[in-house]
């Protein structure tokens, strides 16, 4: 389907979440670390240590990636590695990279990260939990935590009777997955799984927040788009609650930043020549703020690497 293209960048929806209901995310994925945390104390997200330990030619890959400091009952500071593998397939050098990671920070900040990872994928095979190697003198047993999303189809009851915000980001996600061929179906699972935010009776900001995750990753072709964005709108009206189509505000701000997503890809090729794939994903999965930012930082590029360097400099901000 030629409109799955159109928003490739689905680390940022996940980023978003993630970011916006860290501690549900925790509690819901990965309950025993949860447990081990005082959430009364704010957790803090380490960006820039972060991007220090990364290596620049591995931007703009499918994954998401959030290095956090929390604290736990008893006091001690810890840092948590959250990995979410978006479009994974199955790939032997996963492992390694959590471990690869992991012995990153340690390395450089003298800290040992609890390594956490969120699997996406559609493999009901691919299952890396752990690095480990072993010789008569010299051995490595690396683990690490990992949720499959899929494992979830077969406990959809649970999902919907999780008062967790997090159970409506996998069902998003899993039903996503299942309609990738059927865009009819998952219009109807788009509008149901949305029509429950309200049933659940959420606070406006979280409807709003869920409602952008799932418009985001369950993309429709434009024709089925305006036909749910009607219903939605009839829908608001009979419940007396417009969070979301209120001057259809949400549709007009996606539409300008589409706007200046192509406007900007197209000034940036007659500056700097094609734009490979992965920065391609990296501008469309700007702010409209940093879109425009962008386009004036533009007119003093002459090269690629122009390009490269001013994401870099985003990303450690």
């Amino acid at each position: 389907m030629n409109h799955e293209r159109e928003r490739a960048d689905l680390d940022s929806p996940w980023k978003e979440i993630l970011e916006a209901y860290f501690p549900q995310a925790m509690q819901f994925f990965f309950p025993q670390t949860a447990a081990l945390i005082n959430w009364e104390r704010p957790h803090e997200f380490l960006d820039k240590e972060f991007q220090q330990i990364v290596r620049q030619a591995q931007q703009g890959r499918r994954y998401a990636d959030k290095l956090v400091k929390v604290w736990q009952i008893q006091g001690q500071e810890i840092w948590l590695l959250i990995h979410i593998e978006i479009q994974a397939k199955s790939e032997d050098t996963f492992a390694e990279r959590m471990f690869s990671y992991n012995l990153r920070i340690f390395d450089r900040f003298r800290k040992p990260a609890i390594s956490l990872a969120i699997l996406c994928d559609n493999n009901q095979e691919w299952r890396p939990n752990k690095y480990s190697f072993n010789y008569p003198d010299t051995s490595l047993n690396f683990q690490f935590g990992t949720v499959k999303l899929l494992d979830y189809v077969n406990r959809w009851t649970e999902l919907e009777v999780s008062d967790n915000v997090f159970a409506t980001v996998v069902m998003a996600h899993l039903k996503t997955q299942q309609t990738s061929q059927k865009p009819g179906e998952r219009k109807n699972w788009k509008f149901s799984l949305i029509r429950r935010l309200y049933d659940l009776g959420l606070q406006e900001q979280d409807i709003r927040n869920l409602y952008r995750f799932i418009d985001w990753v369950m993309i429709l072709p434009r024709g089925l788009e305006a036909e749910f964005w009607q219903q939605f709108k009839q829908f608001e009206q009979e419940r007396s609650m417009s969070y979301i189509t209120t001057g259809e505000r949400i549709g007009y701000e996606r539409g300008q930043q589409e706007g200046e997503q192509r406007l900007i890809l197209r000034l940036l090729e007659r500056r700097v020549g094609e734009i490979p794939e992965e920065l391609r994903s990296q501008v469309q999965g700007l702010s409209l703020e940093k879109l425009e930012s962008l386009g004036e930082a533009l007119l003093d590029f002459t090269k690629i690497e122009d390009l490269l360097n001013w994401l870099s400099a985003q990303h450690a901000e």
